[in-house]
This record gives C-alpha cells, structure tokens and sequence, in this order.
C-alpha cells in the first residue's frame, strides 16, 4: 500500500510501516496544500494529526484511500460523513492518550488549587519571601470534581481523582452513560454538577450540541470559587465570558488546553485573566502517549 503521513509520526511507528508499505512522510506537507492533495490521489492510507484537514480539495483527491489514520482523538478536522461516503474508514487512537489527559487535569487542578503558592520564584530568587499571612491554597482531597463527558478519558480522570481523595461526580452526555464500578461516582444532570463541583472537568467532543455548551449562564451556575478545566475541544466554552467570570472572581481560576481558534491569536479575551493556566493541545501529548497513539494507528493500517 502507499501510505501518505504529512505531519510528525514517531520514527519507530514508521519504520515498522515502511518495512511492508510505500510511505511518503514529510512533517510539513500538511503546510502546502496544493502539494498535499497532489500527493493524496494515489495514496491508499492517510495518516494524520490534528492540521490537516480532510474536507473539500483533499477529500476529492483521495481517489484510491481506503482508510485515515488519526494520531490523536478528536475528528473535528475530519469530513467523517464525506468519508464514509466515500467508504474510507477512520481509525482514530481513540483512549491510547487518556492517561496523558487525566494527569494533566488533574495537576492543573492541584496548582489552581494553590495558585498562589507558584509563580513566586524569580522574587524568592531575587530575596524575596513573598510568604502569605494568612494560609492560603486548599488540599484536593475532600474536594468534589464534576466529569463533563464521561467516556474512557473521563472516567481515568474520576479514577485518578478518587484514588486522591477526591468526591466524583459526572454527567454523560450521550444516553446510557453510567457510573463504572471500580470507585464511587454518582451520576447528575450538567446544572446540578456544576452547582456542587469544585472542579469541573470536561471531556466532550466538539458538536453542534456541545459548541458554547459552557457559556454566561453556565459559567454563573458553577460554585463560587470553583475551577474550570478544559482539555477535551475548544469552542465548548464560551472564552469572553469565562475571561469575565475569572476577572469578577467568580471562578478562583481554569485552565484551557484548547481553544476557539489554535494558535491561540493575539489580543484575545483570555489575555490578562487572572488564576488561569494556558497550554498549547498538549494535555495528551506525552512522549509516552506519543509512541502508544503511533504505535496504535500503525498496527490497525499493517492489519488491513
């Protein structure tokens, strides 16, 4: 088969691939479009990121592909019914980077919990001793997370947290969502998790239903002082109003792993918002889960 990868794929998933197959690799194909459908029309596999974006030009020009290797989970970049019209099937590594994710929510919920006790390096290093008066920052156990989603990313996440001490509860979004049976979770509709959860975590996939999902009013039926932490897709949150809950102390802080538009443009409403963590799509990116989700992809395409 000839195999097209035009985005970063680990060495060793594509030496396995190359032992068997035709593959074209180049990292940046995926910049030149017109080069990059040229290249799709004779490619039996594709395999992917999160840049490329299959729809349109490119879909057309897949003449021949049999399937799209996703190296990640989310397929907002990827025309699924144009595919399967066409009977290309998608694999995406859909679990493979969970654990990734679920340590990263969970850190990030142990920081914001005791934002002030960070960032307090370069005084400390100029002589400083920028120590609090009065105690500050709270422990994670006993506290309440609240699963937006609860698929197998968040339920690692329930599971990492309840073994910290943490009270679970969550919210499926799709029927038959339920609690599993290795720790205590109860299951709530999305306005009462809100309202009980210190921490609110979500891990949904971007739809039509779940775009803005997280707005002005449900930002304001969250526990005063709570943390909102998204990991799972931008444009779930409404990023203007999350920026004015944080400057209204409202929120005692979040953090955004993803967002509306990536990169992240300049001027945005999420600028100067205090208690917030930004990072650049990488809650699930680990050089751990980097190799599992090649590793994934690749022995599903050598199966074929």
């Amino acid at each position: 088969m000839k195999i097209l990868v035009p985005e970063a794929m680990h060495p060793i998933s594509l030496q396995r691939l190359r032992i068997e197959h035709d593959v074209k690799h180049d990292p940046t194909l995926f910049t030149r479009g017109p080069e990059l459908v040229e290249a799709a029309r004779d490619a039996d596999v594709l395999i992917i990121r999160n840049r490329t974006q299959v729809r349109d030009d490119l879909l057309a020009a897949l003449m021949r592909c049999r399937a799209v290797g996703r190296l990640g989970v989310g397929l907002d970049n990827i025309d699924v019914e144009g595919c399967r019209a066409k009977g290309i099937k998608i694999i995406p590594a859909f679990g493979v980077n969970a654990r990734s994710v679920a340590e990263y929510v969970v850190t990030t919920a142990m920081m914001l919990l005791r934002r002030s006790h960070y960032g307090v390096s370069a005084g400390m290093a100029a002589g400083e001793w920028p120590r609090p008066a009065s105690p500050e920052g709270f422990e994670i156990e006993g506290r309440t997370l609240g699963v937006v989603g609860f698929g197998s990313i968040g339920q690692l996440t329930g599971h990492l947290a309840d073994r910290l001490g943490m009270r679970v509860v969550a919210y499926g979004h799709t029927s038959g969502s339920r609690a599993p049976g290795d720790f205590e979770c109860k299951m709530l509709p999305l306005e009462e998790l809100l309202a009980c959860s210190d921490v609110v975590s979500l891990h949904l996939p971007l739809t039509p239903e779940t775009r803005g999902l997280i707005d002005e009013r449900r930002l304001s039926k969250m526990r005063p002082g709570a943390i909102l932490i998204n990991a799972a897709r931008g444009g779930i949150v409404d990023e203007v109003a999350l920026a004015q809950a944080l400057h209204k102390g409202h929120l005692h802080g979040a953090a955004l792993d993803v967002f509306d538009t990536e990169p992240l443009p300049s001027g945005s409403a999420l600028a100067d918002a205090p208690n917030l963590l930004l990072t650049p799509h990488i809650a699930g990116v680990t050089a751990d889960s980097e190799f599992r989700v090649c590793e994934y992809v690749a022995d599903r395409i050598m199966e074929m």
